[in-house]
């Protein structure tokens, strides 16, 4: 039910995501500043994108880190699992009860998976697109997900999306999500539009307030 990509660039972590199912970036996305990026979808277990980032935390290697956020887990062939850390390869899982058509891809800086997919080349399309775009991550996440909605996406419509990246600060830079649209990837489209020109200038609201633009919104003098 759900199709995602996680990646990095220029020290900074994001995945994007869709499904079928609703609010999927509240269950499915997990990242951590200077640390890396984890999913877990299908039938999903939120705590084992936490586990994968607090192995990702301990030594970096996101191959290792999701087998060892999977020893001793009950119902691991339910679950579907991706990670990128700071260097090295990408990692993903799949478990034998993963839904439907299903796969997973590797690129140099990028991992993709999804389920209940109408292609099993729909993971290698989000990768390629993914790794051949150009712009900030937020963007080149976007590109990727939206190479895999032209590319016939899940067997079904899908109806949540989300996107989110992380970068040298305490919290998400980017958390855009529409948990529930007819039209989730084009409406996030349209969101990141409007974010993303205004996106270092609310970083800079945090960190130097007196420094930061006003937007001049109603009763800001």
């Amino acid at each position: 039910m759900t199709f995602s990509i996680a990646a990095r660039h220029d020290g900074r972590f994001g995945i994007a995501v869709s499904s079928s199912s609703p609010a999927v970036a509240a269950r499915c996305l997990h990242l951590r500043p200077g640390v890396g990026a984890a999913s877990s979808q299908n039938v999903t277990d939120p705590r084992l994108g936490g586990r994968i980032l607090d192995r990702l935390a301990a030594h970096g290697d996101a191959r290792l880190a999701v087998q060892e956020a999977g020893e001793g887990t009950a119902d691991l062939d339910y679950r579907q699992l991706t990670a990128v850390g700071p260097a090295g390869p990408t990692a993903w899982f799949s478990g034998a009860r993963t839904l439907g058509t299903h796969g997973a891809a590797v690129g140099p800086h990028s991992v993709a998976a999804g389920n209940l997919l109408s292609s099993g080349d729909l993971p290698g399309i989000m990768v390629d697109a993914f790794e051949s775009a150009a712009g900030e991550l937020e963007e080149r996440l976007l590109a990727a997900l939206r190479a895999a909605l032209d590319a016939g996406g899940e067997q079904g419509p899908v109806y949540s999306a989300g996107l989110a990246v992380v970068a040298d600060v305490e919290w998400p830079v980017t958390d855009l999500r529409f948990d529930w649209a007819e039209d989730p990837i084009d409406r996030l489209t349209e969101a990141l539009e409007i974010w993303l020109p205004q996106r270092d200038d609310y970083v800079r609201r945090a960190l130097r307030p007196a420094a930061a633009p006003s937007y001049g919104v109603p009763g800001d003098q």
